[in-house]
């Protein structure tokens, strides 16, 4: 009698029981195009479609070396100014096993902006880009560019983001860190190394990094203003 009534009090309790799905969670929704547009790195043929016309910002040309024929303009939108250079290294900052004296006849302890320990930036670790002390040719403070600038690299199918961390020559303008060319797969020997064109520099206006050391942030904040301006500046859905 006790096995009949424990058979029977199961059979009951299995009627009861709630049914259950076989798979733990539901399927998700599939995402939408935005969304996985928003998760995609930004590639180089996306910001240089992005920046095919320019609109010219400067009051004149740079050089890309000094002594070359002023052709370089300095371009913009709403959201971006950007150039198309060469690429020389700058090894200032810092000394360090590539970047001194003995291997930078031009090497300079000093860069124009500092780190948040108030050091002098470090060419070899830290991706930076170069622009012109400003001039009547162009100043950069002007349209929404400052130390810690965000900017996008673009040399062959690559993309390397960047910040704006040191000034050069009033006439003369593409000029990277030893750590942005090597990113870039370019030569960063401060003595031959660099590019001598196929270099578009795209800085975010407004941006800033701070500190302007972490890279980190630098790239995450990259990727997300680069794909905002690659999509027209459009909100994502």
């Amino acid at each position: 009698m006790r096995v009949q009534s424990l058979a029977l009090a199961a059979a009951s309790a299995a009627l009861l029981a709630p049914a259950t799905s076989s798979t733990a969670h539901p399927p998700k929704e599939p995402r939408t195009r935005h969304e996985r547009s928003a998760e995609s790195p930004v590639r180089a043929d996306e910001l240089l479609a992005a920046v095919r016309d320019c609109t010219p910002l400067s009051g004149g040309r740079y050089r890309t070396d000094a002594g070359s024929p002023a052709t370089v303009p300095v371009c913009g939108t709403r959201d971006a100014v950007f150039w198309t250079a060469d690429m020389d290294i700058d090894c200032d900052g810092r000394p360090g096993r590539h970047c001194n004296r003995r291997t930078d006849p031009y090497f300079s302890a000093g860069t124009a902006f500092q780190a948040s320990d108030g050091r002098h930036l470090n060419a070899e670790s830290l991706p930076f880009v170069v622009v012109p002390v400003p001039s009547r040719i162009w100043d950069y403070r002007e349209h929404g560019v400052r130390d810690g600038s965000v900017v996008a690299l673009v040399h062959g199918d690559r993309v390397q983001y960047a910040v704006v961390g040191d000034t050069g020559p009033r006439e003369v303008i593409g000029e990277a860190s030893y750590a942005a060319a090597k990113a870039l797969g370019i030569s960063p020997d401060p003595r031959g190394g660099g590019t001598d064109s196929g270099v578009t520099y795209v800085v975010f206006k407004g941006s800033r990094i701070s500190p302007i050391e972490n890279q980190a942030a630098a790239a995450a904040e990259g990727q997300r203003l680069a794909r905002r301006f690659v999509d027209g500046g459009q909100p994502r859905g």
